[in-house]
């Protein structure tokens, strides 16, 4: 399999067009919102600068896409073993043995323990254990003023409706 030569661009460029027509685009929205004469030129600035802070997407994707990294570098992070490493591939098999019975014995102790996941589960034990809520009933009715209702928390009727505002003063600065 031979390894085929990029030019240019590199790969992905498909997000390097889309990098540079948001570039494009934003910029011109944000000069027409600093330079035309619009009663919205807020808004197209504000646009402008979200368009191009919204390119940098596209420009991490293309510089990720380029990353170029030699097989030989990706044989420990991928978990392909050497061929000529008999020595490491012993120590090696110790090593990833040891740590998924650490982590095994870690989720297996804490599912136990009721931590991962246990917050529904005693969310509902608890709930089940918890009496059942009694129906109350309350009477209400509702009360209508009368003239002469000895209740003084009910406000009684007048027959006028003028309402007497006090006299306020207002000070004003010289101009």
């Amino acid at each position: 399999m031979e390894p085929t030569a990029y030019r240019g661009l590199g790969r992905c460029v498909c997000c390097f067009w889309l990098a540079v027509a948001f570039d494009v685009v934003g910029l011109l929205v944000l000069l027409v919102g600093v330079f035309a004469s619009v009663f919205f030129y807020d808004l197209l600035i504000y646009a402008g600068a979200i368009v191009i802070f919204l390119s940098l997407i596209w420009w991490v994707f293309w510089y990720s896409g380029n990353i170029e990294v030699p097989p030989a570098e990706l044989e420990d992070d991928v978990g392909l073993l050497k061929k000529d490493a008999g020595a490491l591939r012993g120590l090696s098999g110790v090593v990833r043995r040891f740590s998924s019975r650490v982590s095994s014995g870690i989720r297996s102790s804490l599912r136990r323990n009721g931590s991962v996941g246990g917050a529904r589960a005693r969310a509902q034990k608890s709930a089940a254990e918890a009496p059942e809520p009694q129906q109350v009933s309350v009477a209400m009715t509702t009360r209508v003023p009368l003239e002469n209702d000895p209740d003084p928390t009910v406000p009684k009727v007048e027959e006028s409706c003028e309402v007497q505002m006090p006299h306020t003063t207002t000070e004003s600065s010289p101009a």
